[in-house]
Protein backbone atom coordinates (compact mmCIF):
# COMPACT_ATOMS: atom_id res chain seq x y z
CA UNK A 1 0.00 0.00 0.00
CA UNK A 2 1.25 3.61 -1.03
CA UNK A 3 1.10 5.67 1.79
CA UNK A 4 1.41 8.89 0.33
CA UNK A 5 -1.96 10.08 -0.03
CA UNK A 6 -1.83 10.39 3.70
CA UNK A 7 1.46 12.02 4.31
CA UNK A 8 0.52 14.82 1.81
CA UNK A 9 -3.27 15.32 3.36
CA UNK A 10 -2.04 15.29 6.30
CA UNK A 11 1.14 17.74 5.31
CA UNK A 12 -1.41 19.70 3.32
CA UNK A 13 -3.96 20.25 6.08
CA UNK A 14 -1.36 20.97 8.56
CA UNK A 15 -0.11 23.66 6.50
CA UNK A 16 -2.91 24.89 5.30
CA UNK A 17 -4.56 25.23 8.92
CA UNK A 18 -1.49 27.65 10.22
CA UNK A 19 -2.35 29.98 7.76
CA UNK A 20 -6.21 29.40 8.72
CA UNK A 21 -5.25 30.02 11.97
CA UNK A 22 -3.34 33.13 11.80
CA UNK A 23 -5.24 35.25 9.61
CA UNK A 24 -8.81 33.75 10.64
CA UNK A 25 -7.74 35.31 14.00
CA UNK A 26 -6.31 38.38 12.26
CA UNK A 27 -9.10 39.06 10.45
CA UNK A 28 -11.88 38.24 12.44
CA UNK A 29 -10.41 40.41 15.26
CA UNK A 30 -10.22 43.70 13.19
CA UNK A 31 -14.08 42.90 12.13
CA UNK A 32 -15.88 40.76 14.51
CA UNK A 33 -16.28 43.84 17.14
CA UNK A 34 -16.23 46.74 14.84
CA UNK A 35 -19.17 48.07 12.99
CA UNK A 36 -18.76 49.69 9.80
CA UNK A 37 -20.03 50.78 6.68
CA UNK A 38 -19.44 47.89 4.30
CA UNK A 39 -19.15 45.09 7.07
CA UNK A 40 -21.68 43.04 5.65
CA UNK A 41 -20.40 42.50 2.13
CA UNK A 42 -16.80 41.85 3.58
CA UNK A 43 -18.48 39.02 5.53
CA UNK A 44 -20.40 37.84 2.83
CA UNK A 45 -17.17 37.74 0.52
CA UNK A 46 -15.33 35.84 3.18
CA UNK A 47 -17.88 33.01 3.94
CA UNK A 48 -18.79 33.05 -0.18
CA UNK A 49 -16.51 29.58 -0.64
CA UNK A 50 -19.21 27.63 2.04
CA UNK A 51 -21.91 28.06 -0.30
CA UNK A 52 -20.16 27.80 -3.34
CA UNK A 53 -19.67 24.40 -5.40
CA UNK A 54 -15.76 23.68 -4.92
CA UNK A 55 -15.32 23.85 -8.79
CA UNK A 56 -16.28 27.49 -9.01
CA UNK A 57 -13.85 27.80 -6.00
CA UNK A 58 -10.79 25.56 -8.23
CA UNK A 59 -11.93 27.74 -11.29
CA UNK A 60 -11.55 31.06 -9.06
CA UNK A 61 -8.42 29.98 -8.08
CA UNK A 62 -7.11 28.66 -11.65
CA UNK A 63 -8.08 32.17 -12.97
CA UNK A 64 -5.64 33.99 -10.57
CA UNK A 65 -3.19 31.22 -10.00
CA UNK A 66 -3.29 29.63 -13.57
CA UNK A 67 -0.66 30.56 -16.34
CA UNK A 68 -2.73 32.97 -17.66
CA UNK A 69 -3.78 34.74 -14.14
CA UNK A 70 -1.82 38.13 -13.13
CA UNK A 71 -0.53 36.02 -9.93
CA UNK A 72 0.36 33.05 -12.00
CA UNK A 73 2.48 35.21 -14.57
CA UNK A 74 4.03 37.20 -11.57
CA UNK A 75 5.07 33.86 -10.69
CA UNK A 76 6.15 32.21 -13.52
CA UNK A 77 7.93 35.15 -14.78
CA UNK A 78 9.79 36.40 -12.22
CA UNK A 79 10.36 33.14 -10.15
CA UNK A 80 10.11 30.62 -12.71
CA UNK A 81 7.73 29.11 -10.55
CA UNK A 82 4.21 27.75 -11.12
CA UNK A 83 1.74 26.97 -7.86
CA UNK A 84 -0.72 24.82 -10.55
CA UNK A 85 -0.56 20.80 -10.52
CA UNK A 86 1.83 21.32 -6.96
CA UNK A 87 0.89 20.77 -3.72
CA UNK A 88 1.09 24.06 -2.45
CA UNK A 89 -1.68 24.78 -5.15
CA UNK A 90 -3.63 22.09 -2.66
CA UNK A 91 -2.32 24.00 0.29
CA UNK A 92 -4.28 27.18 -1.90
CA UNK A 93 -7.09 25.18 -1.97
CA UNK A 94 -7.43 23.90 1.05
CA UNK A 95 -6.68 27.29 2.69
CA UNK A 96 -9.65 29.15 0.62
CA UNK A 97 -12.42 26.62 1.63
CA UNK A 98 -11.39 25.92 5.02
CA UNK A 99 -11.08 29.50 6.12
CA UNK A 100 -14.82 30.59 6.37
CA UNK A 101 -15.23 27.88 8.86
CA UNK A 102 -12.54 29.54 10.79
CA UNK A 103 -13.62 33.19 10.26
CA UNK A 104 -17.11 32.21 11.65
CA UNK A 105 -15.61 30.13 14.72
CA UNK A 106 -13.22 33.33 15.97
CA UNK A 107 -15.76 35.42 15.17
CA UNK A 108 -18.06 34.47 17.39
CA UNK A 109 -15.72 33.55 20.35
CA UNK A 110 -14.11 37.24 20.09
CA UNK A 111 -17.91 38.60 20.25
CA UNK A 112 -18.79 35.77 22.94
CA UNK A 113 -17.47 38.03 26.45
CA UNK A 114 -17.42 41.33 27.76
CA UNK A 115 -15.80 43.56 25.96
CA UNK A 116 -14.95 46.18 28.81
CA UNK A 117 -12.87 43.33 30.37
CA UNK A 118 -10.42 44.64 27.59
CA UNK A 119 -11.29 48.18 27.87
CA UNK A 120 -10.70 47.96 32.19
CA UNK A 121 -7.16 46.82 31.09
CA UNK A 122 -6.34 49.36 28.76
CA UNK A 123 -7.49 52.27 30.89
CA UNK A 124 -5.03 50.83 33.56
CA UNK A 125 -1.77 51.33 31.09
CA UNK A 126 -1.74 47.70 29.36
CA UNK A 127 -1.20 47.95 25.72
CA UNK A 128 -3.40 46.25 22.88
CA UNK A 129 -1.00 43.60 22.01
CA UNK A 130 -0.84 42.57 25.75
CA UNK A 131 -4.50 42.53 26.36
CA UNK A 132 -5.16 40.64 23.18
CA UNK A 133 -2.28 38.22 24.25
CA UNK A 134 -3.52 38.30 28.24
CA UNK A 135 -6.88 38.73 27.99
CA UNK A 136 -8.65 38.19 24.58
CA UNK A 137 -7.08 35.34 23.54
CA UNK A 138 -7.29 32.83 26.45
CA UNK A 139 -11.46 33.93 26.51
CA UNK A 140 -11.47 33.65 23.13
CA UNK A 141 -9.79 30.04 23.23
CA UNK A 142 -12.25 27.72 23.29
CA UNK A 143 -13.72 29.30 19.98
CA UNK A 144 -10.64 29.06 18.19
CA UNK A 145 -9.75 25.76 19.45
CA UNK A 146 -12.82 24.56 17.77
CA UNK A 147 -12.17 26.69 14.41
CA UNK A 148 -8.96 25.08 14.02
CA UNK A 149 -10.09 21.25 14.62
CA UNK A 150 -13.29 22.19 12.23
CA UNK A 151 -10.74 23.77 9.68
CA UNK A 152 -8.13 20.88 9.88
CA UNK A 153 -11.11 18.67 9.34
CA UNK A 154 -12.54 20.53 6.44
CA UNK A 155 -8.79 20.71 4.75
CA UNK A 156 -8.31 16.68 5.12
CA UNK A 157 -11.23 16.27 2.91
CA UNK A 158 -11.34 19.26 0.09
CA UNK A 159 -11.61 17.58 -3.33
CA UNK A 160 -13.01 19.97 -5.67
CA UNK A 161 -10.57 22.75 -6.06
CA UNK A 162 -8.02 21.00 -5.01
CA UNK A 163 -8.57 18.38 -7.99
CA UNK A 164 -8.76 21.62 -10.34
CA UNK A 165 -5.85 23.77 -9.59
CA UNK A 166 -3.42 20.70 -8.57
CA UNK A 167 -4.79 18.31 -10.55
CA UNK A 168 -3.72 14.45 -9.99
CA UNK A 169 -0.15 13.96 -10.37
CA UNK A 170 0.98 10.77 -8.32
CA UNK A 171 3.00 10.99 -5.20
CA UNK A 172 2.71 14.85 -5.75
CA UNK A 173 -1.01 15.75 -5.34
CA UNK A 174 -2.60 12.81 -4.57
CA UNK A 175 -4.35 13.45 -1.36
CA UNK A 176 -6.87 11.19 0.15
CA UNK A 177 -9.87 12.25 -1.65
CA UNK A 178 -8.24 12.70 -4.94
CA UNK A 179 -6.70 9.19 -4.73
CA UNK A 180 -10.27 7.48 -3.40
CA UNK A 181 -11.74 9.72 -6.80
CA UNK A 182 -9.25 8.29 -9.11
CA UNK A 183 -8.94 4.48 -7.03
CA UNK A 184 -12.62 4.06 -8.08
CA UNK A 185 -12.73 5.44 -11.79
CA UNK A 186 -9.58 2.98 -12.21
CA UNK A 187 -11.61 -0.37 -10.80
CA UNK A 188 -9.21 -0.24 -7.65
CA UNK A 189 -12.03 -0.58 -5.06
CA UNK A 190 -9.96 -2.04 -2.43
CA UNK A 191 -7.93 0.94 -2.33
CA UNK A 192 -10.65 3.58 -2.88
CA UNK A 193 -12.72 1.86 0.42
CA UNK A 194 -9.62 1.48 2.29
CA UNK A 195 -8.82 5.44 2.32
CA UNK A 196 -12.13 5.73 2.77
CA UNK A 197 -12.45 4.04 5.70
CA UNK A 198 -8.87 6.42 6.81
CA UNK A 199 -10.41 9.60 6.23
CA UNK A 200 -13.67 8.91 8.18
CA UNK A 201 -11.62 7.83 10.90
CA UNK A 202 -9.73 11.12 10.90
CA UNK A 203 -12.40 13.18 11.02
CA UNK A 204 -14.55 11.11 13.06
CA UNK A 205 -11.43 11.28 15.95
CA UNK A 206 -10.64 15.38 15.13
CA UNK A 207 -14.72 15.68 15.97
CA UNK A 208 -14.51 13.34 18.97
CA UNK A 209 -11.72 15.01 20.59
CA UNK A 210 -13.22 18.60 19.75
CA UNK A 211 -16.60 17.09 21.92
CA UNK A 212 -14.98 15.92 24.42
CA UNK A 213 -12.60 19.03 24.88
CA UNK A 214 -15.49 21.51 25.02
CA UNK A 215 -17.43 19.52 27.33
CA UNK A 216 -14.68 18.93 29.79
CA UNK A 217 -13.73 22.65 29.99
CA UNK A 218 -17.56 23.15 30.46
CA UNK A 219 -17.63 20.88 33.81
CA UNK A 220 -14.33 22.73 34.48
CA UNK A 221 -15.88 26.02 33.94
CA UNK A 222 -19.01 25.05 35.74
CA UNK A 223 -17.64 23.67 39.04
CA UNK A 224 -15.22 27.32 39.61
CA UNK A 225 -18.48 29.09 39.03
Amino acid sequence: MNYTPLFLSLKVASISTIFVFIFGIIVARLIARKDFFGKSIIESIILLPLVLPPTVVGFALLYFFGKNGFIGQFLLKWFDFQIVFTWIGAVIASTVVSFPLMYQSASAAFQNYDKNIENAALTMGASRLKVFWTISFPLAWPGLLAGLVLAFARSLGEFGATLMIAGFIPGKTDTIPIAIYFAVQSGHSEIATYWVIVLILLGFCAIMWLNWWSKRNLLRYKSEK
